[in-house]
């Protein structure tokens, strides 16, 4: 193969990498039940003027499966951080003792646990969507060196090959996905 051919697989590889990598940093974001400090993910504090990343201005903690504890590096946080996770809307209702902030994740109800589950699948499908489209680019460009010369049959093992690339990486997400839908609906 060519060295062309070699870059257009190795890219189209990393962009498919990137695609799982996508889709399993949003499947921590869906929450399965159990407390992680991953479910405050999204919350962004107000800190002095810039939204900061709640894991930079408090240590979160888990103690149980129930239970999410923040304990903010600065007492006069304490308020900011509760504020931040009601706006985030993630459907947490903090605590504040003084101290830290606990909050207490509610079991998931059997329709919750399906709307997380068809939620995970909507992620999977953009995945995938993204792994087509990474598909779609490299043999746009395979089809390119084809008329600027390259041999017909390397292009089309090339073809092949970014073809035995996606279903490798369609099977995984759709591994993925199985395992997130049973976590989620473990009760």
């Amino acid at each position: 193969m060519t060295e062309e051919i070699e870059f257009i697989l190795d890219s189209t590889k990393e962009s498919m990498t990137g695609s799982i990598a996508h889709l399993e940093k949003e499947f921590l974001n869906i929450r399965a039940g159990k407390a992680s400090p991953a479910m405050l993910g999204s919350v962004f504090v107000d800190y002095y003027g810039s939204a900061t990343p709640l894991s930079q201005v408090s240590k979160i903690s888990v103690p149980d499966a129930r239970t999410i504890t923040l304990q903010p590096f600065e007492k006069n946080m304490l308020q900011v951080i509760e504020k931040a996770i009601m706006v985030a809307n993630i459907g947490f209702n903090p605590m504040n003792n003084g101290d830290v902030i606990i909050i207490s994740v509610p079991a998931l109800t059997e329709e919750r646990r399906r709307d997380l589950a068809k939620q995970a699948k909507v992620e999977a499908e953009d995945a995938k969507v993204g792994i087509r489209n990474a598909r779609k680019d490299a043999n746009t460009d395979i089809k390119k060196l084809e008329k600027e010369g390259t041999s017909e049959d390397i292009c089309k093992s090339a073809e092949e090959e970014v073809q035995n690339l996606t279903n490798s990486y369609i099977r995984k997400i759709d591994e993925l996905l199985v395992v997130k839908e049973a976590e989620i609906m473990k009760v």
